[in-house]
């Protein structure tokens, strides 16, 4: 028998959870044009409601080609199609329109009908009304007419309370507060103006705006465009929570996750978590997939975290373009300060302009070059297509294949700045094709294919695809890939379906790892895998939108911002990113960077990370696991622990950092049984893996020679040795002349060295000029 307790609970968790659905459903209809993800300052997060129909691949086919495929084309079977991931639902067999059944119960409030259902429709001044209006009013309160003709009977009502017309018009209010707000956020890259937007969005949540509540708290957790709060940032959570929203519900189970603003708790925020994925939270479900692949504060679970990753990768590859969306650098703070010559994939300011220089030059390859940055955006340049249109422009112009078929794709896809048009898209993929570009024998394949501009021709799509793909093109390839596996114009062939799709993944494409994943996960044509599927579809997910994120957080960091760029990663981590984790590792491992954590938590916080970035495979990562425990940072020393991480990653990735540091441990006897010889090995191993390991490799193995002979020295009897030693016999019967001979020549050397230096006549130096006057010599 469950208790009244027990019972109270049991209903509030179910009332939380068909609230977050509830919730997330309207935010969904409601969402104005261009809100995406909480995780950029810009947009706001998606989120799938539970039970909903997700279309996936839509770069490949139509639904209606799928289905023609399988009912009798050639070489059809009852194998599922890539496109059919799930199931229809059961649609109700006798609807409920609600409008009417709120008609049916409106009763007004006062006027001369108190008490009367309202009449609908209505005629008012020759005008007839479905639905309670404000006309007639200057109050703005909303009536109805209890009878047809108000006109001739007078007869009418309110349709609300004066309270209820009060809150009404505050939450109309407020929500014309949030859709200016948000059209100032997205409608410009100036920070004032979106610090303008975000102090307007703060007004709306004041009032009680749920979505501005969620903005305004993320902003504040993040730091964007508003000072940072993580204590404000969590009171809103907690308010919003009451609402059921699965926003809130991420944002609370990631500070419960990391101990910010509260005390650290895994199973807090692993309930947390899931509320936030029953909502349909997509930041939850990835969060939650990680944690069961890596047994994170959960069991271990390969099917589990299968199952939350699907659902992401599903929402990620649904929303992947013709032109194949924005482009993400993920930078290592460690590799930028140990190698400090090496690229971090981010243009310079300078270089840019100087690339922009010869484009107004003329220089097609220049043009192209700029184009595809401000395309796809990434290395420091924003997206922005009006831009990439005109370098298009100007490089077709001048004859150029490639900026033909990029033209074409930018009006294949249609976007803000340029209207889809199918028409133009052929003609310019016909030019480029002609011209054996294979972007434009790509591009022609796509519309014979959805039949864009031309009737549908499978013959016509297959022909250029493989055109394309002959040449290496990577969307010739995926789209090879998916009609041998779907059966289009072709019979159906998983061999050849695995074989383009693995060409068209080493190019990194996005759709490429995601049909790999449901290949391995449903064992069609391959050996079921749940771990090789599981893999894929994480790198799916982490190429979503929320991405983005990282260059924010790399940006904080380079200005300055530590603990801004410290949340940030560390939320990125929390969804498994790699890059992410070895990061927020790193600035906690500078003393001093990070001021949210006090110095007690910063190394043992740092541990934490680079444990789970060694666990996905980071060298580094696993070398400095050694050093934490050679040295106790954040841990106890603990030599054999350290000499486990070494030898991981000196067996494992071969490195001579690893190798370098058990030939140490082997010569001291730290953690590890004293053994020369085989220090000496572990030198010469790493030596041989990197040419930067042979000077202080060089150095050790004279030291260890050094020490070898002390050691045989001492072993031996000095005395004893000395004494059957016969000079005269070893070195000849005047060894002694010798000897002072080649002492008084060094004598000598250096009395004639000091009387030189004595006679030199110092001359006063030049004054140095400073590096930036120099001058060049002449020519």
């Amino acid at each position: 028998m469950m208790t009244r307790r027990k019972w109270l609970l049991f209903t509030l968790l179910v009332v939380g959870v068909s609230q977050g659905v509830t919730a997330d459903l309207e935010e969904i209809n409601d969402s104005p044009e261009g809100e995406t993800s909480f995780h950029s300052p810009n947009t706001e997060e998606e989120e799938v409601p539970t039970g909903a129909r997700m279309v996936v691949e839509q770069m490949h086919f139509p639904r209606e080609v799928s289905q023609d495929s399988e009912g009798g084309g050639e070489g059809s079977s009852e194998e599922p199609s890539l496109l059919d991931v799930t199931g229809t639902e059961d649609l109700p067999t006798e609807p409920v329109d609600a409008e009417e059944k709120q008609k049916a119960l409106q009763r007004v409030v006062g006027g001369t009908a108190d008490g009367e259902p309202c009449f609908f429709p209505y005629l008012f001044l020759g005008k007839e009304f479905t639905v309670c209006t404000t006309e007639g009013r200057g109050d703005g309160r909303l009536w109805c007419s209890t009878t047809y003709d108000y006109d001739r009977d007078k007869k009418w009502g309110f349709c609300e309370t004066e309270d209820q017309a009060k809150q009404r018009r505050q939450a109309q209010e407020a929500e014309d507060l949030y859709q200016t707000a948000i059209k100032i956020i997205n409608g410009t890259s100036k920070t004032s103006q979106k610090k303008e937007g975000y102090s307007i969005l703060m007004k709306a949540a004041e009032m009680g705006h749920t979505k501005a509540m969620e903005k305004v708290a993320y902003a504040m957790l993040f730091g964007d465009y508003m000072t940072q709060n993580t204590h404000q940032a969590r009171e809103l959570f907690e308010k919003l929570l009451i609402e059921g929203s699965p926003k809130a519900q991420t944002g609370l189970g990631f500070l419960h996750a990391v101990g910010l603003g509260v005390n650290s708790s895994q199973a807090k925020a692993l309930v947390y978590y899931t509320f936030g994925a029953l909502g349909g939270n997509l930041i939850a479900h990835m969060i939650l997939g990680y944690r069961y692949w890596g047994g994170i504060g959960v069991p271990q679970s390969c099917e589990s975290a299968l199952t939350h990753y699907r659902l992401v990768a599903n929402h990620v590859a649904s929303d992947i373009s013709l032109t194949g969306g924005s482009v993400v650098q993920r930078i290592r703070l460690l590799d930028e300060v140990e190698n400090p010559g090496v690229a971090s994939g981010m243009l310079e300011e300078d270089l840019i302009q100087y690339y922009q220089f010869l484009a107004e030059k003329g220089d097609v390859q220049a043009q192209v070059g700029l184009g595809q940055l401000h395309l796809h955006g990434g290395r420091g340049v924003e997206q922005n297509h009006e831009r990439a249109f005109e370098y298009f422009n100007q490089a077709a112009n001048a004859g150029n294949t490639h900026a033909m078929a990029f033209l074409g794709k930018m009006y294949s896809e249609g976007s803000d700045s340029l209207p889809q048009n199918n028409e133009t898209a052929m003609q310019y993929f016909k030019k480029a094709a002609d011209l054996g570009n294979p972007v434009g024998q790509s591009g022609l394949g796509m519309a014979y294919l959805y039949g864009r501009g031309v009737p549908v021709n499978y013959d016509m799509a297959l022909k250029y695809f493989q055109k394309a793909a002959e040449q290496g093109w990577v969307d010739g390839q995926l789209q090879l890939g998916t009609m041998y596996y779907n059966g289009i114009g072709v019979k159906r062939d998983y061999k050849q379906a695995l074989k383009y799709f693995n060409l068209a993944s080493q190019a990194g494409h996005i759709l490429a790892f995601y049909n790999l994943a449901q290949m391995h996960a449903t064992g069609t044509g391959v050996m079921r895998s749940c771990h090789t599927a599981v893999e894929l579809f994480k790198n799916v997910c982490e190429r979503g939108h929320w991405s983005e994120r990282m260059m924010t957080a790399y940006s904080h960091y380079k200005e300055g911002e530590a603990d801004l760029a410290v949340v940030q990663y560390l939320l990125l981590a929390e969804q498994g990113y790699e890059v992410a984790q070895s990061n927020v590792a790193f600035i906690l491992d500078q003393a001093g960077e990070a001021k949210l954590f006090s110095e007690n938590e910063t190394f043992p916080r740092a541990l934490l990370h680079w444990n789970r970035a060694a666990a996905q495979g980071y060298t580094v990562a696993r070398i400095k696991l050694g050093d934490y425990h050679f040295y106790g940072y954040g841990t106890d020393v603990d030599y054999e622990t350290a000499v486990i991480h070494y030898r991981l990653a000196s067996e494992q990735q071969h490195n001579a950092q690893a190798m370098f540091n058990l030939g140490y441990m082997h010569e001291k006897g730290l953690g590890i049984k004293q053994d020369i010889h085989l220090a000496k090995r572990f030198y010469d191993m790493a030596a041989e893996a990197s040419p930067d390991a042979q000077v202080p490799v060089f150095l050790a193995l004279c030291k260890l020679g050094l020490v070898y002979s002390l050691q045989y020295l001492q072993e031996m009897n000095a005395q004893e040795l000395m004494s059957q030693i016969d000079l005269d016999q070893l070195l000849g019967p005047e060894w002694d002349l010798y000897l002072m001979t080649i002492i008084a020549l060094l004598l000598g050397t250096v009395i004639a060295y000091r009387q030189r230096q004595h006679q030199g006549v110092p001359r006063p130096a030049a004054p140095q000029r400073p590096q930036g006057e120099q001058r060049e010599p002449e020519q």
